[in-house]
């Protein structure tokens, strides 16, 4: 597409902004419409659980879900236009949108259709979510270097670690960790959208470096497309945070959060950067460890580590308006950012 004209290093930037910008105004003009459809079939909107934040029963009742579809579109529209349709990774990256979006949307128009929060089984999703994440891995690590194929990049040291073939079974738990991840930190007005924002940002500076250079890790041939990729991704949250914050007018539902987080997931394999996803992802991390840490102790003791899980809700309780605890918690994903990117330098 519009990618064969900008093809040669030094437009690589302008493909960048491009990128961004398109993903931003798909997300952007077609959203009030979007979300009209959403409100014309969706009469009583995504079911709000009753063991939740007894605020939220009241709050956003009646707001529509699926958004995430609008997110996938406008990424995937942008990718066609600005990616190097030839390379192996942009394809992945469809894929990995396409097939953990469609999971996505199955478990939220079970939701919607029979009004229950619970749709799916978690080992159906988990099936699901596993046997994909098996196929990308196979792919990428067919298209990775021999020297890094199956080694861990340990961040501020610089040291590859051979994982032999343990690296499979790990990257896949990554894949599909980061995909869970994510579906837990979608629970706030705008807060899912906006630390995938943070977190595709810093990931752009990570691939392109790694596209480049192995400066900062692997050096992985292509990557520098994945960057572009990532920089559709954050164009698309931005955009959609514009119709997600504080009042929502549509969730993006599993069909989002799935897909993001998978992609986030797969970004970093294809990059050999693991474990800088769980730093640059550091509050993806907490979250799902508070509801970790809260069931396996309540199946101990019958008693309760945080006031709710995943731990957003916990600050709730606690008394923290909605917004601030979105807004705090960006704050940290920020940080959390800066504290991966720095080392590039160490």
């Amino acid at each position: 597409m519009l990618a064969a004209i900008f093809s040669v290093e030094f437009v690589l930037p302008i493909r960048l902004c491009a990128a961004f910008l398109t993903a931003l105004a798909v997300v952007l003009v077609c959203g009030s419409r979007f979300i009209a459809f959403l409100h014309a079939r969706q009469k009583l909107g995504q079911p709000i659980r009753a063991d939740g934040p007894q605020s939220h029963l009241l709050t956003k009742k009646g707001t529509p879900t699926m958004g995430g579809i609008l997110i996938l579109a406008a990424i995937i529209v942008s990718a066609f236009l600005w990616c190097n349709l030839d390379n192996v990774f942009v394809w992945l990256a469809i894929v990995v949108i396409v097939v953990f979006g469609a999971t996505g949307f199955a478990d939220d128009y079970v939701k919607v259709k029979k009004q229950t929060p619970d749709a799916m089984t978690a080992k159906m999703k988990l099936a699901l979510q596993l046997v994909t994440s098996l196929v990308v891995i196979g792919f990428v690590s067919a298209h990775t270097p021999e020297a890094y194929r199956f080694s861990l990049t340990l961040p501020y040291v610089g040291i590859f670690v051979d994982l032999w073939w343990f690296y499979i079974p790990f990257a896949v738990i990554v894949i599909a960790g980061a995909s869970n991840a994510v579906n837990l930190s979608d629970g706030l007005d705008g807060l899912a959208g906006g630390l995938c924002l943070t977190a595709f940002s810093a990931f752009v500076i990570i691939a392109l470096t790694a596209g480049h250079s192995d400066f900062a890790g692997a050096y992985i041939p292509g990557g520098e497309e994945v960057a572009v990729i990532c920089s559709a991704a954050a164009g698309a949250c931005l955009g959609f945070l514009w119709f997600n914050s504080k009042p929502a007018k549509v969730f993006m539902g599993d069909t989002g959060s799935l897909a993001l987080g998978a992609l986030l997931g797969t970004v970093a394999v294809i990059v050999k950067q693991e474990i800088l996803l769980a730093i640059v992802g550091f509050v993806f991390v907490a979250e799902t460890l508070s509801v970790m840490i809260q069931v396996f102790w309540y199946k101990r003791t019958g008693k309760r580590v945080f006031l709710m899980a995943p731990i957003h809700h916990h600050f709730e309780q606690l008394g923290w308006e909605e917004t601030t605890v979105v807004a705090r918690f960006r704050i940290v994903a920020i940080i959390a950012a800066v504290t991966g990117l720095l080392s590039f330098l160490l």
